[in-house]
């Protein structure tokens, strides 16, 4: 039987971050590489992945990046080798990225529609699928890790239709593959965070410069969603990337070694009202 510190030590492991610049990602690295893993951030951003490496590496731990959509078959491709080129494996793949434009219904035009399941759920279609092969590859299993959100199971807010799709849909995909590479010893989770402090929900919230007035009544509708929205979290408080950081480690590590196929909420307790 491993010890407690056994347990939680990633040490010789190397995890992929999608969207791991800042946010929710950026405080998962930073519990998978304090934990002793060998972190590989990937976002679309250049500079957002330099300065999150430069966190890490400042703590004295294993860290590298790569820029990389993952709607992109090409750019997962080469997620993949940047982790293997840069560390030698891929044992814990962390499909984080998404987005989240608030749109009603009546205004999302097809196109809107499509780019949010492409990042949403067909990122984490290609990054599963990649990893899983490699993961089989070297023949010692690994861990998969859906970020979903609290919308898999109940809509938060007007005007996230098509991120309430994706997550319905990362959520199912999540529990069918689960299913398919257990026998290669790959557990596959998913953590559904529900209302996180990060920049993304406050760009959400801010109308843009020069915006027209129609997208600035839209934004004034989701901040006002959002307030109603914190009303009802019984613990009174926004979540911190912390908070699901620390869930993700439980799952990337020993401590979860009997189970698959579950998804962990991470809310406040804002779906008990």
């Amino acid at each position: 039987m491993k010890n407690l510190n056994e347990l939680l030590d990633l040490s010789g492991q190397t995890a992929v971050v999608t969207g791991g610049s800042r946010g929710i990602g950026l405080g998962i690295a930073y519990r998978l590489a304090e934990a002793g893993a060998n972190v590989l951030i990937a976002s679309v951003h250049q500079g957002e992945v330099d300065e999150a490496v430069a966190q890490l590496k400042e703590k004295g731990w294993k860290a590298a990046g790569v820029v990389a959509d993952v709607s992109r078959e090409e750019d997962v491709q080469k997620m993949v080798v940047a982790a293997k080129e840069n560390f030698g494996s891929l044992d814990v793949m962390v499909n984080n990225a998404g987005i989240f434009p608030n749109q009603p219904l009546l205004d999302m035009s097809a196109e809107n529609f499509q780019k949010v399941i492409d990042v949403n759920l067909k990122g984490v279609y290609l990054c599963t699928r990649h990893a899983a092969k490699q993961m089989i590859e070297q023949g010692h299993g690994g861990k998969i890790i859906n970020i979903t959100s609290i919308d898999a199971l109940h809509p938060s807010m007007v005007g996230l239709a098509h991120y309430d799709a994706s997550k319905h849909g990362v959520w199912g995909f999540t529990k069918n593959t689960a299913l398919e590479l257990s026998r290669h010893n790959i557990w596959v989770n998913a953590v559904a965070p529900g209302g996180v402090a990060t920049p993304g929900v406050v760009e959400m919230n801010k109308p843009a410069e020069g915006a027209a007035p129609q997208d600035e009544a839209a934004k004034a509708a989701a901040a006002k969603s959002l307030d109603a929205f914190m009303a009802k979290i019984p613990m009174h408080r926004m979540g911190e990337p912390d908070d699901i950081g620390k869930v993700v480690l439980f799952l990337a590590s020993d401590m979860s070694s009997y189970i698959t196929g579950s998804q962990i909420v991470v809310d406040g307790g804002a779906l008990l009202g």
